[in-house]
């Protein structure tokens, strides 16, 4: 007897935050951090940002999306939203795999801050230095 899954999950994570994207199937709401898209992030780009997963593959209503982010800044949870739902994508139906890597959308972004070192002012810079 074979089981349906009823759920795709993904994680993803940009810099500091982390996302846990959850796919049902649905009509195409969006929730994140129990908020609608559209309130916890108010800015047109943003959401389609978030969206573009969805979009890419044309799949914007057949799925509801329960996302649970923290950590990091907007940029970086938008960042991370958008990674978890693109592999949980890829799990659904492993086809979209290569029309997500098309957009870049199976990459995680790897830069991070780096750390301040001792015996100077911060990562790089160092304390100002006088001859006399």
């Amino acid at each position: 007897m074979e089981t349906v899954q009823s759920f795709f999950m993904g994680v993803g994570r940009r810099k500091t935050a982390t996302a846990v994207v959850k796919l049902k199937a649905g009509s195409g709401n969006i929730v994140v951090n129990r908020k609608p898209l559209s309130v916890y992030l108010p800015l047109k780009y943003q959401q389609e940002e978030v969206i573009q997963p969805l979009s890419v593959t044309g799949l914007q209503d057949r799925f509801d999306v329960e996302i649970k982010t923290e950590g990091g800044g907007v940029i970086g949870q938008i960042g991370a939203i958008k990674l978890g739902l693109a592999r949980a994508l890829a799990k659904y139906d492993s086809g979209f795999t290569a029309r997500l890597r098309e957009f870049g959308l199976l990459t995680r972004d790897s830069r991070m801050k780096e750390r301040k070192k001792y015996g100077q002012k911060g990562a790089r810079k160092r304390f100002q230095w006088t001859k006399r």
